[in-house]
C-alpha cells in the first residue's frame, strides 16, 4: 500500500488503514503526531522533546508542523463562551 503525504494513493483499496511514517529516523508515524496534538502538544519543539521527531536530520519538521496544526484541538472562541446574565 502506497501512502502519499496527506492521502492514500488512488490505487490503494484500504484508504487510511495504515500509518504513514513522518520521521523515518525515529519511526514516528502520523498517528503518533495526531495523538500528541490531541493531548496538548502545540509546537514542533515540544513534539521533538516528547517523541524525538526531527531531532536527527530535521527533514520531517515541515510535515510534522502541518500535522500538529491540522489535528490541534479547537480552542473555544468568543462565540462559544457563555454569556453572563445581567444581575
Amino acid at each position: 500500500m502506497i501512502r502519499i503525504y496527506g492521502e492514500m494513493a488512488p490505487s490503494s483499496p484500504a484508504c487510511g488503514s495504515s500509518p504513514m511514517f513522518v520521521c523515518i529516523c525515529h519511526g514516528i508515524t502520523d498517528s503518533t503526531i495526531r495523538e500528541a496534538a490531541e493531548s496538548g502538544v502545540t509546537s514542533v519543539t515540544e513534539l521533538t522533546m516528547r517523541t524525538g521527531a526531527g531531532s536527527t536530520c530535521g527533514s520531517c519538521m515541515d510535515m510534522a508542523a502541518d500535522l500538529l496544526a491540522r489535528h490541534a484541538p479547537a480552542e473555544p472562541g468568543f462565540a462559544e463562551l457563555p454569556v453572563l446574565q445581567a444581575a
